[in-house]
């Protein structure tokens, strides 16, 4: 099954660094946030990938044509050039790296990479966020409701301790629950070949109009995931994601 991921938007939230940089090639500790996406993915099985590119796509393409040059060992003989590989530690994936329009929503992205893809079943997530849910069970789960798309609802991180009162007295006080109440979209999504239907063109917010539909036909199931998940729209993000990588307390890493 492939995993199309969406990384050709702009990051205009994270103008400090996506001037130069698009967003998912940001890095969390010494890689990129898209490569983190995409071991989480490989992590159950899922290695073959089309990355959705627009804004800055060409340095995306470049990262991934010189990806041996900088991404792990190389040992080089100097007086002929000649260089050495590590092997073992080049990722077994699979990426094709598909324009789909700098000015394209993500809906228009989601049409071109399905119909890219063929007349079968996918996975789809955006390229700005990781988690720790567990691929195989949102699988199951989306296979057995038979229905056409499925989304991971998650509960975001509230950005400010919270307060429980006793009249004017302070009764609790948690440092930055999760939030109680309002479930939202987190990605990780299953989509059925049919759901390519429901996107009218390139001008089309997959998010509005298709998802909408989806829900008032029945047709779109949410996969609660309770665990951890963090999207990297701001600096701040981008600083408490890199903080917990290179803190080893990185909840996303499920690989050796």
């Amino acid at each position: 099954m492939k995993t199309i991921i969406l990384a050709g938007g702009l990051g205009s939230r994270l103008s400090e660094m996506t001037e130069a940089t698009p967003k998912p090639l940001v890095p969390i500790g010494p890689r990129p946030v898209l490569w983190h996406i995409m071991k989480s993915y490989a992590s159950f099985g899922h290695r073959d990938f089309v990355v959705c590119l627009g804004y800055k796509g060409e340095v995306i393409k470049d990262f991934f044509l010189n990806y041996k040059h900088f991404a792990h060992r190389i040992d080089l003989r100097l007086r002929d050039g000649a260089a050495d590989y590590s092997a073992e530690q080049i990722e077994d994936w699979s990426v094709r790296l598909l324009d789909t329009g700098v000015d394209s929503m993500t809906g228009g992205r989601v049409r071109r990479a399905m119909l890219d893809v063929g007349r079968e079943p996918c996975l789809l997530t955006y390229g700005d966020g990781v988690s720790d849910v567990d691929l195989g069970k949102l699988l199951e789960f989306h296979r057995r409701h038979g229905k056409l798309a499925t989304v991971t609802a998650v509960r975001p991180p509230a950005r400010f301790g919270g307060l429980t009162f006793e009249g004017d007295r302070v009764a609790a006080f948690a440092e930055k629950p999760q939030l109680g109440e309002g479930w939202i979209n987190g990605g990780f999504f299953v989509l059925e070949p049919g759901v390519a239907d429901y996107i009218a063109g390139d001008g089309t917010v997959f998010e509005k109009e298709p998802l909408e539909r989806l829900a008032r036909e029945g047709q779109l199931m949410a996969y609660r995931h309770e665990g951890f998940w963090q999207c990297m729209d701001t600096l701040r993000d981008v600083r408490l994601l890199d903080s917990l990588w290179h803190g080893g307390a990185a909840p996303w890493k499920r690989w050796p």
